[in-house]
């Protein structure tokens, strides 16, 4: 038991000396530097955004819109009260 728990331990504290980048501080140069950061943390590209103006889509019609309409048109043809 004991063993088992020292195990897991050691798996726990090894994840975070994995996950440590290079050291980039200690390079004296300032391009190497830069170029260190660089390799370490890529920058982001942004997606490109979406172009909803496209005319090949047809216009979206809602379903629930339709029955929505019919459900009302029942409902007013109730009479309550005769």
């Amino acid at each position: 038991m004991k063993m088992t728990f020292a195990v897991l331990a050691l798996c726990a504290f090894a994840q975070g000396a994995l996950a440590a980048g290079p050291d980039c501080r200690a390079i004296e140069s300032t391009s190497g530097r830069l170029a260190c950061y660089d390799a370490a943390h890529p920058p982001k590209m942004e997606k490109p955004t979406a172009v909803e103006n496209d005319a090949s889509r047809t216009a979206y019609k809602d379903p629930f819109i339709v029955e929505d309409a019919r459900t009302a048109a029942k409902l007013k043809t109730i009479c309550r009260g005769c």
